[in-house]
């Protein structure tokens, strides 16, 4: 048998006992997030219908009674009529002013074409003997709405007549068809479409109105709304709120609570994790279920088993309101996927737009 010199065996005899004293000193830490950690079961969450108390105003059914109103960046093709080489295109330029021939400065902004005319005509006289000015709208640039996702041709459409939801879709050249199969069916997602106005969830149900024909959900747009059409083919889940990286995860195989938010780097800090919530079904009827992190990952209680298109939210603080607390994580979603839509439009190398928000005691309580 091999026998180890003395002073070897005192350097092990010493650096085991160093270690240990190391150990022993090392201080006691609580228990941390970690994205490893794989519960023994996933279990279901308790899910119940959320009203989010609104409804779409009658109003929003009727189209404008205002008329059309030139706006910054509007090109008009103007002409005196039987005086020749005075037909010149101009623009509507950003201080709102307009520029024809021997003209002053024209405000523009803010007139109707008949408006206009008249204006410029009053500026004429002192040139032309009662000149009859004509007008024709050559191109719209104040007064947009954004059509994109699973359509056959997404982008802004000028907003010169009023428009409803429909007609809306059809400029932009119906549902995006299925080459193969030649149905809409399995590429739009309807129940997660979304339309918003001014910065706010309208709640428009897509599916009710292009399957079931529910002219009720057929609103008149306006200048700036957003149309979003998702893709039924996308399989991911949105974890958002407080945690370090709110993203889209990629529903692959089973994707649970616990795994979703590792994907996301962990809450955060300052995070609520007694009462996340999950968010799923139609935007516009959602079914809520709450859940407590904390108990999931000291083993109390079993994970949850996730959905494609679930929206989990970890909150920054205490709420109590349902109804409130749902309302605002839908609109801060659909606010959050049509900014990174709408800059994804814009430039396909721009870096996603992230999304959060922070409640005050008014509001979550």
């Amino acid at each position: 048998m091999k026998h180890f010199p003395m002073n070897k065996m005192r350097k092990l005899l010493l650096l085991a006992l160093c270690l240990a004293a190391v150990g022993a000193c090392a201080p006691k830490t609580g228990k941390s997030f970690d994205p490893r950690a794989k519960p023994a079961a996933t279990g279901t969450a308790s899910f119940q219908n959320v009203s989010l108390g609104k409804q779409i105003p009658p109003d929003y059914l009727k189209p404008p009674k205002e008329k059309f109103r030139l706006g910054v960046g509007d090109k008009l093709e103007i002409e005196i009529l039987e005086v020749e080489n005075t037909r010149q295109v101009c623009i509507v330029m950003p201080d709102g002013n307009l520029y024809y021939q021997t003209c002053p400065s024209i405000k523009a902004a803010g007139l109707t074409i008949p408006e206009l005319q008249t204006r410029i005509a009053a500026s004429l006289k002192e040139f032309y003997h009662n000149p009859q000015v004509s007008i024709l709208l050559r191109g719209i640039s104040s007064q947009r709405v954004w059509i994109l996702g699973r359509v056959n041709t997404p982008g802004l459409y000028p907003l010169d007549n009023p428009m409803t939801v429909l007609e809306a879709i059809s400029h932009a050249g119906g549902l995006f068809s299925s080459r193969f199969s030649g149905t809409t069916e399995e590429l739009a997602d309807l129940h997660h479409s979304f339309l918003v106005r001014n910065g706010e969830f309208v709640p428009v149900d897509f599916y009710a109105l292009m399957r079931r024909g529910d002219l009720s959900q057929n609103i008149y747009l306006q200048n700036g709304d957003y149309i979003y059409l998702p893709s039924a083919l996308s399989q991911e889940v949105y974890i958002l709120g407080a945690v370090e990286q709110p993203k889209a995860v990629g529903f692959m195989d089973q994707v649970t609570v616990v795994s979703a938010i590792a994907d996301a780097k962990g809450p955060l800090p300052t995070a609520w994790t007694q009462r996340i919530l999950i968010v799923r079904g139609s935007l516009a009827e959602p079914e809520v279920a709450t859940v407590n992190l904390s108990e999931i990952l000291a083993g109390k209680a079993p994970d949850i088993a996730l959905e494609p298109r679930d929206i989990v939210w970890v909150p920054n603080s205490p709420w109590d309101r349902l109804e409130t607390y749902t309302k605002l994580i839908v609109n801060t979603f659909v606010r959050t996927v049509a900014a990174n839509e709408g800059v994804h439009a814009v430039s396909k190398t721009a870096a996603p737009v992230q999304s959060n928000i922070s409640l005050n005691p008014s509001t979550a309580h």
